[in-house]
């Protein structure tokens, strides 16, 4: 039988798995060989360190959250089921949520900065469509929720035993309608 051909995908997949199981922090060497079929050997080869090897993870953390919310919105409330849709990624999926917001941002000085790097400036555009405003009180509007859904999928991902979604849900309605409100008023 041809020896399996060991790679840098399979190291990082791996690790993935275990951590979206387990969390990030749990993860070692000999549990991602063991997952692997391999000795440790081929893991070292491709992890220089584990710093480096939780990196790749949350970049892989980071994709399946997009793909995750982009699966989960409805086009004809895409604002409103958008935030639903990450709050649900918290309660269903709290190791990779928790990846995803512990995952260091680089060269972000300011909230703008990490809008700009953490959204899809499509996104401004359809809410400022849909809402009759502009793009930049789309964009006001969907930071706020940006921050707030981060804020309750952390408390939805620590809190035990857990709040139930009914109430989530309900908070998440309520800062919804407020920073809505706030921008149709906002001058």
């Amino acid at each position: 039988m041809p020896k399996q051909k060991i790679t840098k995908e399979m190291v990082v997949e791996a690790a993935f798995e275990l951590a979206r199981s387990g969390g990030v922090e749990n993860i070692s060497v000999k549990e991602i060989a063991q997952k692997v079929g391999c000795s440790v050997q081929p893991i070292y080869s491709y992890c220089e360190n584990m710093g480096e090897l939780r990196k790749d993870v949350g970049l892989m953390a980071r994709k399946f959250v997009g793909e995750y919310v982009a699966a989960h919105v409805d086009k004809k409330d895409f604002f409103r089921s958008n935030g639903y849709a990450f709050v649900k990624l918290a309660y269903e999926e709290p190791y990779i949520f928790k990846m995803f917001v512990t995952t260091e941002r680089e060269n972000i000085a300011s909230m703008n900065d990490m809008y700009a790097a953490e959204s899809n400036p499509q996104v401004a555009e359809f809410i400022a469509e849909a809402l009759h405003i502009s793009i930049e009180k789309a964009r006001v509007l969907h930071l706020n929720m940006l921050i707030y859904n981060v804020g309750i999928g952390t408390i939805l991902t620590t809190a035990t035993p857990g709040i139930p979604m009914e109430e989530i849900t309900q908070k998440l309605e309520t800062a919804y309608e407020a920073f809505l409100q706030q921008a149709l008023t906002d001058k």
